[in-house]
């Protein structure tokens, strides 16, 4: 019941929001330039989406970039994730590759993405080398924490029964880590659809980010907004894919 009713309040949230911008905008309290109507969205949407924006439709830009930030998030799960819990297992993995990490991590991925650029050059190998090195620091880290965060008596217990060396891993590390795990992966992700808009915007001729710049250059709010609205709502989708795996592999988590 109570879950049911955090809901309602969550959906009545989006729809005052929605209604005060279709108040503010049918009561010309601010400029069109500025603040499109809903319907105009609409209609830019629909525009967009059947004639396209020059020559591409907007699910064909939104599939470049699913493209991009899927392929380099998941090699970097593949990698980082293995990693972490190495790292979380083994002193001294951690203290040759948790300098690294840390190293760039507080970087700000643009501030390298030049570099990549001139190494691989502006096509989607760049993008999704960004991609992968803005993924892999949360991931490897979180992996870590999570290792660290198992119980002491828990291995020992294992290793009483004689399970030792990678059915450790397999059998009680890896499982008792996974809730950390996925949050590293939601975490991961939203960071990882930020940095794909900022490298599209930089070097591409495509994608949802590409869309956001261009029509900014004409002044297209309209489809600015689209845009927006767009990422939103399929970040929003990603995340929530991660949840329900999350609830699928880890039912546990939440006890």
């Amino acid at each position: 019941m109570d879950r049911a009713r955090y809901r309602a309040l969550s959906v009545a949230s989006v729809l005052v929001l929605g209604f005060a911008w279709w108040l503010f905008t049918h009561l010309n309290l601010v400029e069109p330039l500025f603040v499109p109507s809903p319907r105009a969205v609409l209609e830019s949407f629909i525009a967009v989406t059947v004639r396209g924006y020059r020559g591409v439709t907007l699910f064909e830009h939104l599939a470049h970039s699913m493209m991009r930030v899927l392929t380099g998030f998941l090699l970097a799960v593949v990698t980082a994730v293995p990693l972490g819990i190495l790292m979380g297992r083994h002193r001294a993995v951690r203290a040759i590759f948790d300098p690294l990490i840390e190293l760039y991590r507080p970087l700000p991925p643009l501030a390298y993405y030049t570099l990549l650029i001139v190494w691989m050059g502006i096509e989607d190998s760049s993008k999704i080398a960004l991609l992968y090195l803005a993924a892999f620091p949360p991931l490897a880290i979180s992996s870590m924490a999570a290792v660290q965060r198992i119980p002491e008596h828990r291995i020992e217990c294992a290793r009483c029964l004689g399970v030792r060396g990678f059915g450790l891993l397999r059998t009680v590390v890896f499982p008792s880590a996974l809730p950390g795990i996925f949050t590293g992966l939601r975490v991961a992700i939203g960071f990882t659809y930020t940095t794909l808009v900022s490298s599209e915007i930089v070097a591409a001729v495509n994608g949802i980010g590409w869309l956001v710049l261009d029509a900014g250059r004409f002044l297209r709010t309209d489809l600015i907004f689209v845009g927006i609205i767009t990422m939103a709502a399929t970040g929003l989708l990603l995340d929530r894919l991660i949840r329900l795996l999350e609830a699928l592999v880890v039912p546990w988590s939440e006890e």
